[in-house]
């Protein structure tokens, strides 16, 4: 049975090719007064597209100034520096120029001009609302996060070493420009780690227990089986301008919520215990996911058989065997194959990252602090089994 579920996704898309160029246009539909440029490191500048937007600005008589720097995992620092230079200056509009990266401090910095505290209690788990945020919009570099059309936002405290969420509609973008000719520079690990992380955010909502639409299922098995064919396609084809159109539509689609309307909240353990392993040793998160999940998958699979049995018949193309437990393991196994073909990791040690035990159990109690004692929804998990998905991850 399907829970009683409200969908909303209001940003408006524009998608195509050189469709960047509209972004003047865009802004100035906003009625503000100058806009906060904010992008990530120097591929943006190099390329042109960083003029091309400040042509554009300049051509509809937008004011704008420039605030570069964002890494991946991106830093609360670079936050407070864009907070204070859009309050020196007088910004009124943020316009994030990357990916999930650059977005997830555009809209940090979006809830921190419109917050009196520190802007990092909403990150902090102290429960807090953001009492607003400023408009921002998004012209999309690279596919993955979805955080162009979601409400999330993640950011990470360098000095702490701790990665963590919020998330809040009223930092949906108001646009998100989406040209697919912009990812096409991309290095394949970027590539396909974006891929990965597509797909998580729908097998999180996907495999749940507590009800699904069947629609909402068929939505969800489509989108993965798209990606997982166009993933293949990118990684020998990374100029192939159809797969990077089918895997940039999916990276929004996968996360703006349409692909878990009716479930129970989704699982997003997987999330979680990546989350941790990118605060500590700075990963690639789509990476991440894929050395953390297959670990994750056997842990939880039998507590959620049957979700596990329809993904590997319906996405990954397996034939049913004697069991469901049998065709379960198999569907994880494909996945597992998957991940190789495409170059991603499956463990700690194809990621490149060996943990301690101390490392491990301290990444296990920060999962517990910041999910308040338990997580997910295909297996309610505790800090023990946080730790115990970690050791069989280090393999």
């Amino acid at each position: 049975m399907s829970n009683n579920f409200q969908y909303y996704s209001p940003t408006k898309v524009i998608f195509g090719k050189d469709t960047e160029a509209q972004v003047g246009a865009l802004v100035k539909e906003q009625n503000c007064k100058k806009v906060l440029v904010h992008f990530g490191g120097q591929s943006a500048v190099k390329s042109g597209l960083i003029d091309k937007v400040k042509a554009s600005l300049d051509e509809t008589g937008v004011a704008h100034v420039e605030l570069g720097g964002v890494v991946p995992n991106p830093h609360i620092a670079k936050v407070y520096e864009g907070i204070e230079l859009c309050k020196k200056e007088g910004v009124d509009f943020i316009l994030a120029v990357g990916g999930g990266s650059v977005i997830d401090s555009a809209k940090a910095i979006a809830y921190g001009l419109a917050y009196d505290g520190d802007v990092w209690d909403l990150f902090a788990g102290k429960g807090i609302k953001a009492p607003g945020c400023f408009p921002l919009g998004s012209v999309l570099t690279i596919s993955a996060a979805g955080s162009e059309t979601s409400n999330s936002c993640v950011i990470t405290d360098e000095k702490t070493g701790l990665k963590r969420s919020y998330n809040d509609n009223i930092a949906r973008p108001k646009f998100a420009i989406m040209d697919p000719e912009l990812t096409k520079t991309l290095p394949d690990y970027q590539t396909e780690s974006g891929c990965t992380d597509i797909m998580m955010h729908t097998m999180e909502r996907y495999f749940t227990n507590g009800g699904n639409l069947e629609l909402t299922d068929s939505l969800a098995e489509g989108l993965l089986r798209t990606v997982i064919k166009y993933a293949k396609i990118l990684h020998t084809e990374p100029d192939n301008y159809e797969a990077r159109a089918e895997i940039m539509w999916a990276g929004s689609l996968a996360h703006n919520d349409l692909t878990g309307c009716g479930n129970n909240g989704g699982d997003f353990a997987s999330h979680l215990l990546e989350h941790e392993m990118g605060g500590m040793f700075d990963v690639t998160h789509g990476a991440g996911l894929a050395a953390v999940w297959p670990s994750w998958a056997r842990y939880v699979y039998k507590d959620c058989l049957p979700r596990f049995v329809k993904y590997a018949v319906n996405v990954m193309g397996v034939t049913p065997a004697a069991t469901d437990e049998e065709t379960a393991l198999k569907g994880i196994e494909a996945m597992e194959e998957f991940y190789h073909a495409i170059g991603m990791p499956i463990n700690f040690k194809e990621l490149g990252i060996a943990p301690t035990a101390e490392q491990k159990a301290q990444m296990a109690d920060s999962c517990a602090q910041a999910c308040g004692g338990s997580k997910g929804s295909a297996k309610k998990l505790y800090r023990d089994d946080f730790l115990a998905i970690y050791n069989m991850a280090d393999v």
